[in-house]
Parts: structure tokens; C-alpha cells; sequence
């Protein structure tokens, strides 16, 4: 007869105690704050690399498409893009209705001003005999959130895997 060895039940009972933990610590609503974490970084990083205009002429300012970031939600009207980035812009994102769908948690990022998308991917000219480069603002934000996305959200699992499952 094979001797299977000796069990703690215990070990597993604590685990079970810890699983049911994590269970009500809400696993939805950390998925949610990783989303507008990510949100927010990206609207940090678009913000910060979109173009101001100059004007010579009085009476023009600047700025509209850096103010223009912001993100589609049902309250959108209300819903303004920090002008500069860092804590404002983080508040901001607090803010934000997440869509589910599915396993999918989405934070939508537009710009609602006419000519972003000239400004993002370029555009002929005016006399149609050239072309002017896109700034791609939008396009380099999410390919340089791509790449530190991982240990953005490896750092959050840790942290909140750590408040479940410390030691009782």
C-alpha cells in the first residue's frame, strides 16, 4: 500500500480564508482604478506632446487641441482635459466611466477638435502641391504606455495581492 503522506487542513482552510478575502477586497474595482491608472498616464503623456499654435495676429491664443484630450463618456460635456498634465490630469481620470465588455475594461481617449486628426496623421496643403507631416501625439503616447504597461500593472497586482494575502 503507497503512503500518501500527511496533510495540514489547516494551510488549506487559511487559504480558503484568504481566497474569500481577495473575493470581497473587489477584484472588479481594481481592475477599474488599473484602467484609469493607464488612463491617466496615457492622457499625461498626449497632453504633453501635443503641439501649441503660434500666432502673430492679436487676439488668437494657443492651446485649443492640448485642451481638447479628454475622454468619451456618457457626462462628456462636463469632462475638460487638465491643461499640463501631472496631478490634474490624474484627478481627471478618477473621474472617468469605464465600459465593460466582456473581460475588457475601456477608457476611450478622443480629442473633439476638428483638426486633431490633420495635426495626428499629417495633411496636404493648402495649394495641394505638398505635405505636412503628422505630430502622431496620440500613436508615440501609446506605444511608449505599451511598453511600461506591464510593470505599471504588475506593481498594482503586487501591491493589492499583498494586502489580501498578508500574513493573518
Amino acid at each position: 500500500m503507497a503512503r500518501w503522506g500527511s496533510v495540514d487542513f489547516r494551510q488549506l482552510q487559511r487559504l480558503q480564508k484568504r481566497m474569500e478575502k481577495l473575493e470581497r477586497a473587489g477584484f472588479e474595482k481594481f481592475c477599474e482604478d488599473c484602467a484609469k491608472e493607464l488612463a491617466s498616464r496615457l492622457l499625461a503623456k498626449v497632453i504633453k506632446r501635443t503641439p501649441v499654435g503660434v500666432y502673430i495676429e492679436e487676439g488668437k491664443n494657443g492651446g485649443t487641441l492640448r485642451r481638447g484630450w479628454t475622454a468619451k463618456s456618457e457626462r462628456e460635456a462636463e469632462l475638460t482635459a487638465v491643461f499640463g498634465g501631472g496631478a490634474g490630469v490624474k484627478s481627471y481620470a478618477e473621474s472617468l466611466t469605464i465600459k465593460k465588455a466582456g473581460n475588457v475594461f475601456e477608457v476611450e481617449i478622443i480629442n473633439p477638435v476638428k483638426y486633431a486628426s490633420y495635426v495626428e496623421f499629417g495633411h496636404r496643403t493648402r495649394n495641394h502641391k505638398g505635405w505636412v507631416k503628422g505630430q502622431f501625439m496620440l500613436t508615440i503616447s501609446e506605444q511608449e504606455l505599451d511598453k511600461q504597461k506591464i510593470q505599471i500593472l504588475e506593481k498594482k497586482l503586487t501591491k493589492f495581492l499583498g494586502g489580501v494575502f498578508d500574513a493573518d
